[in-house]
This record gives C-alpha cells, structure tokens and sequence, in this order.
C-alpha cells in the first residue's frame, strides 16, 4: 500500500536523523577511545619513565620560543627553548641554558625587557633554554632550584634538579642539532648558583658557565674536568652580599637560604679546583666596571670576575628590574661579557 506523500517524507525525515544519530554516536565513542588511548600511553610514560614532549611533532625545531616538558624520575618538569632564526638542522649551533632566580620562573628569565637573553640569542646564534625551577604551584611559578645550600623548598625537599639539566640536555640535542662541545649555563641568583653546581657535577657536559648575583652554594665540588667560569657581580649587591652573607633585609625568611659564601671565596675556590695562576690580570677597566682574568688554569680554561660598583641584585646592561632589586648598572652588559667570555674558552 502507497503511503501518503507526507507519511513518506515524515518516515525518511526519520531514517535521515537516526543515521545521524548513528554517526554522532561512532564519533563520540571513537574520540573517547582515542582519548583512553592518549591516557593509557600518558600513565604508561610515567611509569617508565619516557620523555613526555607536547612539540613532538617536530615543532622544537623551528625558530621562536617553545614550551616542552619532560618527565625525570616521576616529575614533569618545564622548559622553553628559544630557537634564533639562524638556526639550521643539521649545523650544529652551541646552546645556553639560562636558570632563573629564587622565586621566580622560565618566563620570568625568558623575558627580553628583562634580561635581553632571546634578543642576544638571535644576534649571536645560539640557542636558549630557559628551565623552570622547582615549584609546588599550579602555575610553576615562585621556583627555586636546589643549589645545595641554597634555596627555598627545592633545597628542603631535594629537588634533583640536576638530574632535570643531565636529562635535558640529553633531550635537547636528541630535538635539535646541538654543539655538543658547546653548551653552557648562566644563571641570576638563585640560578647563578645552580650554575655553580652544575659545574661541579656536569663538567664533563658543560664548556663554561657565568653566574650573575650568585656564588658557590655547593655542598661539595669535584669536577671531573676544568670548568671556565665567570662571575658578574656588584659590590652593593643587597642580597647576595659581595663580602659573604644574606642581606639583613633581603629576605623575609633567611632560613629558606643560608650564609652565602663571599664572592672573592667562590672565586678563589675556583681558581684551586682548575688549578689556575694566582695572580690575575685586569682585562676591564671603566667606570662603574672592571674585570679580572685568572690564566694558567688547567686546559686552558679561565676563570674570570666582573664587578659593577651599582646595580645591586639585578642583572647588568638588562632593563627593568624586580620590585626591590635595584636598577640594573648599564656600566656592563652581562649578556655580552658571558658570550665573549664563553666563546673564548676552548671547545670541550
């Protein structure tokens, strides 16, 4: 029997929204096992171990900034990476890891009107890391790294923050085309003296490093092989105090640092573990700034201190400063001492 003509449009309006239905039904359960699948490989990486990278496509290697994680002994661990626009695959380009200070971040350390690092990346050719500290907040933010005796819960809580730099530095030149003979580390305060560490137990992976307002906080230092270091720091620092110790008003709770060590100790201490001359030369000398070069260190290596009369706890030659740091000493730009200094030591 023919059905009416509005019967049969009714019935194959019917048919049309249950296929439809259908579709929409095979769609959402196939998102929700591509969504399982994703959760099984996240739980299964975490269990083993395995890198997790969100720019595993590739994406690292092009040029600008990028945020990429990676899992080190059970913790996600952050870092950006500015890639200059020089950069070429295959051709290796040398690389620097940038730590920032104690309660700060990678952004933090990665803003250019700040610290001009990404700006002198890309004059220069290198890449910059930025690594992001210890920190038990949602957004990562007021880090800390574990610099031995120093700082904040990263100490207490034994952060194996070098752990972090082994593996990313590992991770990194598995991404990008990375000089090995050519990797470095500089730091501001906190991560100045994370860069100490790092010299002490990553000697055999870094070719030099330049902590800015930050001495030795190593609990011990036995490097495996000479380190070139570099040392920028102004004697009416507030904070990390030239002469030894923890600015009196510096800090609102001085147990989360500690005594620091004076920065003629920490030099000394490095000029003894590289086995250099003991009497330096002035290869800088200009008003509100001068250096001193320690030579006749073991491979070749030198050990080298800049010092600012002003500045306080900032970042020389960079532009605004922290809340309570100080103004920056234009007497110096620490971005182009640290280049020339590290591209004047002997490739490791």
């Amino acid at each position: 029997m023919m059905l009416p003509r509005s019967a049969r449009r009714t019935t194959l309006v019917a048919g049309l929204i249950a296929l439809m239905l259908a579709g929409a039904v095979l769609v959402a359960e196939a998102q929700q096992g591509s969504v399982r699948e994703r959760i099984r490989e996240r739980l299964a990486e975490r269990r083993e171990g395995r890198k997790v990278d969100p720019a595993g496509d590739g994406s690292l290697a092009r040029p600008g900034t990028h945020q990429g994680r990676i899992e080190v002994m059970g913790r996600e661990r952050l870092f950006l990476v500015h890639v200059p626009p020089g950069y070429r695959p295959g051709q290796p380009m040398p690389m620097v890891l940038a730590f920032h200070g104690g309660g700060g971040s990678m952004k933090l350390q990665a803003d250019d009107s700040r610290y001009g690092l990404i700006s002198k990346a890309d004059s220069a050719g290198f890449i910059a890391v930025f690594p992001n500290g210890h920190s038990g907040l949602p957004g990562h933010h007021l880090a800390t790294w574990n610099a031995g005796g120093c700082c904040g819960s990263a100490r207490d809580s034994g952060s194996e923050d070098v752990a972090f730099i082994r593996a990313l530095i590992e991770y990194l030149k598995q991404q990008l085309t990375v000089d090995a003979r050519r990797v470095y580390a500089t730091g501001m305060s906190n991560g100045g003296m994370m860069s100490h560490r790092l010299a002490c137990e990553l000697s055999d992976q870094l070719a030099g490093i330049a902590a800015v307002a930050g001495t030795d906080a190593s609990l011990s230092c036995q490097p495996r092989r000479p380190v070139p270091v570099l040392m920028i720091h102004a004697l009416d620092d507030d904070h990390v105090l030239y002469q030894g110790g923890a600015g009196p008003e510096a800090f609102r709770d001085n147990s989360k640092v500690m005594d620091f060590v004076s920065v003629p100790e920490t030099t000394q201490r490095w000029v003894q573990r590289n086995h250099c001359g003991a009497t330096p030369q002035k290869v800088l000398q200009k008003p509100g700034a001068w250096c001193e070069r320690y030579s006749g260190c073991d491979e070749g290596v030198q050990v080298q201190l800049c010092t600012t009369e002003t500045g306080g706890h900032s970042w020389p030659g960079g532009g605004r400063s922290r809340p309570g740091k100080g103004q920056p000493s234009q007497a110096l730009n620490a971005n182009d001492t640290l280049w020339d200094f590290f591209q004047a030591q002997p490739r490791r």
